[in-house]
C-alpha cells in the first residue's frame, strides 16, 4: 500500500495563525489510500477519517469489557442475526 497525502498545506493559514484539520482518506481506482485534508474526494464523495475512534467509559464500559472477555467480542461486533 502506497502513501500520498493530498491537500496538505504547511498548516499556517492566511490569517498567519496555525491551521488544524483532521486527515481524511479515500480508496483510489488502485484501491490504495490517498490522504488529504478534504471532506470531499476528488469524485466528490465523503472520504473516511484516518483517526481511530476514541473509547470513552460510560456507566456500562465495565460490562461491556466483561461480555467481551467472556465471548472474544463485544455484543454490537457480532454478525446480524438471520430472520
Amino acid at each position: 500500500m502506497r502513501l500520498s497525502v493530498k491537500g496538505a498545506t504547511d498548516g499556517i493559514g492566511t490569517s498567519g495563525f496555525s491551521v488544524v484539520g483532521f486527515l481524511q482518506y479515500y480508496l483510489n481506482e488502485l484501491g490504495d489510500r490517498v490522504y488529504m485534508l478534504k471532506k470531499l474526494d476528488p469524485m466528490e464523495q465523503q472520504t473516511c477519517s484516518a483517526h481511530p475512534v476514541r473509547f470513552s467509559p460510560d456507566k456500562y464500559s465495565r460490562h461491556q469489557i466483561t461480555i467481551k472477555r467472556h465471548f472474544k467480542m463485544l455484543m454490537t461486533q457480532k454478525p446480524c442475526p438471520i430472520l
